[in-house]
């Protein structure tokens, strides 16, 4: 949380100068610390639905000790679940109405199912999910959307949709932190690795054409997170910074059998940066002993596998989560803090 300016420290006036958030005591006397409440809206399969509740949920309650988090899953119709999913969304998830009707601070919007990769306004959900953004985009500070779903965005509000890629952007890549000096991004390392999983893709041209920022970027991923110019409204990313360390050898192990069950033609090349010669070894032998779904050496190859991208992800959303926290209302139904510029809010904010 930020810095107090309680007296005249010229340290105070040096780290505000970088672009540190730093509180005048008029300003921080107006602040209780209170709850987040943060809209949750699973869009994710199946097979994923209740990994990504877990995956974003700590990521979340790792980026603050001081502040409390109410986090709101809810979902959307006509994605299609099995009795199961169902079960488990109608037992623990919120209505659409309810989360209207009490308000958020917050919203974060998974990706969504595209093994198919239809154009963006043929999946299931396009229309119910322009009406989630367009009730977000006049009652939260932030929108936070993740792959598919910032895909679903910059096709809906900036006419812009993505193109299929000649090959599956999947595995672990290098990126870039173009902005340092962004709310999201400060204090960063200057090299982060990310997951990708995706098929299709948004150009770094396209983002700035939407007027937004491009905030990550790599050389063989693409734009990893681009924001809007006031800093804090949209916040689109193509990675998955949620992943955990096995998440693509999952995806990946179901791709391989696919192929090997002949669902689909083509043999999935490894992982970008992801497998060592050893789980590649483990890949082979297993092929060679007949490719039996039941035996891939998953245990194994887990025990093999690095992650190089769980501390960028949790200082990237500790920054988001702070940067919310420093803008929005006590009262959750208000969609900024009295006297915050929505579009400005952080220089509005840094000169009060």
């Amino acid at each position: 949380m930020p810095l107090i300016a309680h007296n005249d420290l010229p340290t105070y006036d040096r780290l505000l100068g970088e672009g540190r958030v730093i509180l005048p005591p008029d300003r921080a006397y107006q602040q209780d610390i209170r709850e987040l409440h943060i809209g949750f809206l699973n869009m994710m399969p199946d097979a994923a639905l209740e990994a990504t509740e877990r995956q974003f949920f700590r990521l979340i309650g790792e980026s603050n000790k001081i502040a409390q988090f109410h986090i709101h899953p809810f979902n959307i119709p006509p994605i299609q679940r099995s009795e199961e999913a169902l079960a488990h969304i109608n037992k623990y998830y919120e209505p659409w109405e309810k989360i209207k009707e009490d308000g958020l601070d917050a919203l974060i919007i998974t990706g969504a199912n595209a093994d198919t990769n239809p154009p963006v306004r043929d999946i299931e959900g396009w229309k119910e999910l322009t009406e989630v953004l367009d009730w977000a985009k006049d009652n939260v500070a932030s929108i936070l959307c993740s792959c598919l779903s910032s895909h679903f965005v910059m096709s809906y509000w900036h006419n812009s949709p993505p193109t299929r890629l000649p090959q599956k952007r999947f595995g672990i890549y290098s990126h870039r932190v173009i902005n340092r000096e962004h709310p999201i991004t400060r204090s960063m390392n200057t090299i982060v690795d990310m997951p990708h999983a995706r098929n299709n893709g948004l150009s770094e041209q396209q983002f700035l054409d939407a007027g937004m920022d491009v905030l990550i970027s790599g050389e063989d991923s693409g734009v990893h997170m681009a924001a809007s110019k006031d800093g804090i409204r949209l916040v689109c990313m193509q990675g998955h910074p949620e992943y955990d360390t096995f998440s693509i050898l999952k995806e990946y192990r179901r791709d391989l059998v696919w192929y090997h069950s002949g669902k689909i033609d083509k043999r999935p090349p490894y992982p970008h940066k992801y497998f060592n010669d050893e789980s590649i070894q483990a890949i082979e032998a297993w092929e060679a002993a007949g490719a039996i779904p039941e035996t891939f050496p998953e245990k194994e190859i887990e025990k093999l596998l690095e992650n190089t991208w769980h501390d960028s992800a949790r200082a990237m959303i500790a920054n988001w989560i702070g940067a919310v926290y420093q803008v929005t209302n006590v009262d959750r139904k208000k969609q900024f803090m009295d006297g915050i510029n929505p579009g400005d809010p952080f220089n509005q904010y840094q000169e009060s």
